[in-house]
């Protein structure tokens, strides 16, 4: 089986499931069991970083306050339906816990405590996006979405995820494929 892991998926226009229209997802787990995905291109509008802080508790009041306006401005990830209570963090792998696990060149994902109050309190990692949330597909599923054209497939960019603005995103994915919005044509052509 040649698994998708690290790499991206990317909505095409027709998409059945409003949740996911002009998304991109990184593959951030794939194998005979099913896959697991996370939206790096949807912003969670009504949270900010001092918000999850603040009401996980990882820190006294006073240094959350005290954090600088990057940090507690930080966007949200709106990292796809499935765990929504969750939170995942991708980031440079400078940063490492036991925690850690590496999804694509460069770039490790951690689902604990831990990477949060480093991102809020340092050693932060030097790049690092944080996520509620992710997609799930069941054994086969994703790959059937893949085959109906539900989804395009893109290779891995740490610059897509760490230093695209998050509105430009989906742009960037596709003309990774050299497509724009304007060529991207919903119908499949199968041999």
């Amino acid at each position: 089986m040649n698994t998708l892991e690290g790499q991206f998926l990317v909505a095409m226009p027709d998409m059945d499931d409003e949740r996911f229209a002009e998304s991109v997802i990184l593959v951030v787990g794939h194998g005979g069991e099913g896959a697991v995905g996370l939206v790096v291109n949807h912003e969670l509008e009504e949270l900010r970083f001092a918000d999850i802080i603040d009401e996980l508790d990882l820190g006294d009041p006073d240094s959350v306050i005290r954090l600088p306006d990057e940090i507690r401005q930080r966007a949200v990830m709106r990292g796809g339906p499935v765990e929504r209570g969750r939170g995942f963090v991708l980031h440079s792998q400078d940063y490492h816990s036991g925690n850690s696990y590496r999804v694509a060149e460069g770039t490790s994902l951690t689902a604990t405590l831990d990477v949060l109050k480093a991102m809020a309190f340092g050693p932060a990692p030097k790049a690092s996006l944080f996520a509620l949330g992710c997609c799930g597909w069941g054994a086969g599923q994703l790959e059937d979405e893949i085959a109906r054209n539900g989804w395009l497939t893109a290779p891995f960019s740490r610059t897509l995820v760490f230093d695209t603005p998050v509105k430009d995103r989906y742009a960037a994915a596709l003309a990774s494929l050299h497509i724009t919005r304007a060529t991207l044509s919903p119908d499949a052509g199968h041999a």
